[in-house]
């Protein structure tokens, strides 16, 4: 059976437990971006009494055009993650693209993540799962746009075969005819009948896919944020930078880092308010 609370670093997350906050910029553009944005969001967990794991990618590898900015690499980008974990004692998530990677980055990284493309490449999963299992980290799987949240359990039992139960889900949406992606919340209630958490990736949500460089409609990220807790899911994912409009990949649908702290505030309430009602 999976494991419901998964323990990441000091915190879990899952069932009984806070509402947990995956955030951080899309990719790693520079050690100081990383580190600036860390530590605002180590300030923002303190001050909202929220749990936070640190995300941003060493490489875009499924960036749409050729000439778009992937990032730092595998071996210059763990050593600007593991900086940010020195500074903030922040737990860390990146995502993994070859079965090769999985190895290396579990030494640096407490939670690995199968991206939404790849979440079917049986060999990556396996890899991912095994590595985790050696350090003692987690996974998180995003589901596929092309995928139902019930096929979902073929993954999770792919990640319990290879030996690690830490598994969390996410979604992320589902391709609705061309460049457009919905969101069908009995995937929350669906996914966590497997006996796992449950990620709401907040910002990829509203991607506009297409053309050179994928669009977005951040203005839309509240609203399918605070419908995500209303339906009780475990964590949050939130792509921020300080100035998304400038951001190297996926500034579209990222959260500005200053606008942060208030969406979570609102998110906090209706979680709040969804335990109070559970209590009485």
């Amino acid at each position: 059976m999976p494991c419901n609370p998964v323990t990441i670093g000091p915190w879990q997350v899952g069932q009984g437990q806070p509402l947990l906050l995956f955030a951080g910029p899309c990719v790693i553009e520079s050690e100081d971006l990383v580190l600036r944005v860390a530590e605002r969001l180590r300030e923002i967990g303190e001050e909202l009494g929220l749990p936070v794991v640190f995300k941003a990618s060493y490489d875009k590898a499924n960036r749409t055009s050729i000439n778009s900015y992937r990032g730092p690499g595998m071996d210059a980008g763990l050593r600007v993650l593991e900086k940010a974990r020195a500074a903030t004692g922040l737990s860390l998530l990146t995502d993994v693209h070859e079965p090769s990677q999985a190895g290396p980055v579990a030494e640096v990284c407490q939670v690995l993540q199968v991206p939404a493309f790849l979440a079917r490449q049986t060999d990556l999963v396996v890899a991912i799962a095994e590595a985790t299992a050696r350090t003692g980290g987690a996974i998180n799987v995003k589901k596929p746009q092309f995928t139902a949240p019930e096929d979902m359990i073929h993954v999770v039992r792919k990640c319990e075969q290879a030996g690690n139960p830490r598994i969390l889900l996410t979604e992320r949406g589902a391709s609705f005819g061309y460049h457009r992606l919905v969101n069908d919340f009995r995937s929350i209630p669906i996914m966590q009948g497997m006996g796992v958490p449950v990620v709401f990736d907040a910002t990829h949500s509203v991607q506009l896919p297409g053309g050179e460089t994928t669009g977005g409609q951040r203005e839309m990220v509240p609203f399918l944020a605070r419908a995500a807790v209303a339906c009780g899911c475990d964590a949050l994912f939130f792509e921020t930078h300080p100035d998304p409009d400038r951001a190297k990949s996926d500034g579209p649908n990222m959260i500005p880092l200053a606008e942060l702290p208030g969406i979570l505030r609102q998110l906090l309430r209706i979680r709040r308010a969804l335990s109070e009602e559970v209590t009485k």
